[in-house]
C-alpha cells in the first residue's frame, strides 16, 4: 500500500534526523576536546625530554647503577603487554588497532613458547581479551579520555613491581601515537627493561661536561637510581596523553563521516518518499476516473452524466505533477507558495507563473504586456500568494473593460 510505504519512510527520515543531531553534537564535542588533549600532550613533552637528558648526562658522566629496572634476562619466559585503548566506542578504528597489534605480538611470543601477562588500559581492551578468554592480570579504566599523572603512576608501579619481582621478564607497550590531527600510528615498543646506562651514554645526546657542572648529593649514582622510576612514569604518562588526543581525533572524524552519511541517507529517503507520494496520488486519480467512467456508463451516455475520461485523466495527471513539484520545492523567501528563481531567473517548476519584483513590490501575471521582459526576483504560484506577501499588481495588465 503506497500510503503505508510513505509512513514508513517518514519514520525512517525522522529516525535518521535524530541520529544526525547526535553525531553532529559528538563531532563538535570531540573537536573541542582534541584541542585540549593536544595542548596537554605538548605541555608534558618538555618534562619528558628534560628527565631523559638528565639521565643521559649522568650516564655520560660515568654514573653506573645496578637498578632492577635495568635487569636484562637472557632466557625470557614471560612477556608483559601494556595495551592502551579507550573506555568508549564510536571512534573509528582507534580501539581495534592497538588491540589487534597486541594480540599479534602475544600470539607471536606464544609460538616461541613464552607466557604472557596483560595490563589492559581502557574498558574496550579489557572487554576484548576477556571475551576471548585471555588471562588479564591488571585492568585500568575510567580515564582514557582525560588521564592524570596519578593514573600513569599507578600503572607504572604495578608494571615495575611485576618486573622487579620476576613475574615478567620483559614488558612491551602498545599504544596509539599522536602525530597530527590526520595521522595517528599504532606504536609497539619495548618498555622494560630500560636501556643500560652505557647504551644511554652512547646513543643519547648527553655530555660528561654537563654532568660535571653540577654537584650531586649524595652521589650521581643515587640520583640516577631515583630518576629511573620517574622516567618510567613519564614515558607512560606521555603515552596516555597521546592516546587521549588520538581518541578524540578519531572520534571527530568518525562522527563527521556519520553526519555526512546521515545527510545523504535523508536525501535518498526524501526522494523515495516523494516518489511514493506521487504514486499514491496517481493511483487515487485513476480510481476516481475509473469510478466516474463507470457512473457515466450507468447513466446511458446522457449529456448531463457524460464524462470525458481522457481529458479528465490528462488534467488530473497535470494537476498531480504540478502539486508534486510544488511539494518538493523548499518554501521561498516569502513563505509557502513562493520560490527563489533558478540561475537563469526561470521558475523552479511549472506551478509558479507569477513574477515578482522585490524592489518595486509589484507582481506580473502571464497576461501582462511586460511579462516576457520582466526579470523575476521571486516566483509565486498564485496572485493571492503574491498579494498576501505585500506585492501589488503591475499596471501593465489589460483593463477589466477590455
Amino acid at each position: 500500500m503506497p500510503g503505508g510505504k510513505e509512513r514508513e519512510l517518514k519514520r525512517r527520515i525522522s529516525s535518521v534526523q535524530s541520529t544526525k543531531k547526535i553525531t553532529r553534537a559528538m563531532e563538535l564535542i570531540a573537536a573541542t576536546r582534541v584541542v585540549k588533549a593536544m595542548q596537554r600532550a605538548d605541555a608534558s613533552r618538555p618534562y619528558a625530554r628534560q628527565i631523559t637528558s638528565v639521565i643521559e648526562n649522568l650516564a655520560a658522566g660515568g654514573a653506573e647503577v645496578n637498578h632492577p629496572l635495568l635487569r636484562e634476562v637472557e632466557d625470557v619466559k614471560r612477556v608483559g603487554f601494556i595495551v592502551m585503548a579507550g573506555d568508549r566506542g564510536l571512534a573509528g578504528a582507534y580501539n581495534s588497532n592497538p588491540i589487534r597489534a597486541c594480540e599479534r605480538q602475544l600470539q607471536a611470543h606464544q609460538l616461541e613458547g613464552k607466557d604472557y601477562s596483560l595490563f589492559c588500559v581502557g574498558k574496550k581492551a579489557n572487554a576484548y581479551f576477556k571475551f576471548r578468554n585471555y588471562r588479564i592480570d591488571h585492568t585500568y579504566a575510567g580515564f582514557s579520555d582525560n588521564p592524570t599523572y596519578e593514573d600513569a603512576r599507578q600503572i607504572a608501579e604495578d608494571v615495575a613491581d611485576a618486573f622487579i619481582s620476576g613475574e615478567v621478564d620483559e614488558v612491551e607497550l602498545i599504544y596509539t601515537e599522536f602525530v597530527s590531527m590526520g595521522t595517528q600510528n599504532v606504536s609497539v615498543r619495548r618498555f622494560l627493561p630500560l636501556e643500560d646506562t652505557a647504551v644511554m651514554a652512547e646513543a643519547g645526546g648527553g655530555s660528561a661536561e654537563a654532568a660535571a657542572a653540577f654537584e650531586f648529593e649524595p652521589s650521581p649514582e643515587a640520583v640516577l637510581e631515583s630518576l629511573l622510576p620517574r622516567y618510567v612514569e613519564a614515558r607512560l604518562f606521555g603515552a596516555l596523553l597521546d592516546c587521549a588526543a588520538s581518541e578524540h581525533a578519531n572520534r571527530q572524524r568518525a562522527m563527521k563521516s556519520a553526519t555526512d552519511n546521515a545527510e545523504e541517507l535523508i536525501t535518498k529517503l526524501s526522494r523515495e518518499m516523494n516518489s511514493a507520494r506521487q504514486a499514491a496520488i496517481t493511483t487515487e486519480i485513476m480510481e476516481i476516473v475509473s469510478g466516474a467512467e463507470a457512473l457515466g456508463a450507468d447513466d446511458g451516455g446522457s449529456d448531463a452524466g457524460s464524462f470525458d475520461t481522457s481529458a479528465g485523466l490528462e488534467a488530473a495527471l497535470l494537476a498531480n505533477a504540478a502539486a508534486t513539484a510544488t511539494a518538493t520545492i523548499e518554501p521561498g523567501p516569502y513563505g509557502a507558495g513562493s520560490a527563489a528563481p533558478l540561475a537563469d531567473s526561470s521558475a523552479p517548476s511549472a506551478a509558479f507563473t507569477i513574477k515578482g519584483n522585490a524592489d518595486s513590490m509589484l507582481y506580473h501575471r502571464p497576461d501582462s504586456r511586460s511579462y516576457d521582459v520582466t526579470k523575476a526576483e521571486v516566483w509565486f504560484d498564485t496572485p493571492e500568494r503574491a498579494e498576501a506577501a505585500g506585492f501589488t499588481l503591475a499596471n501593465t495588465h489589460p483593463s477589466p473593460e477590455s
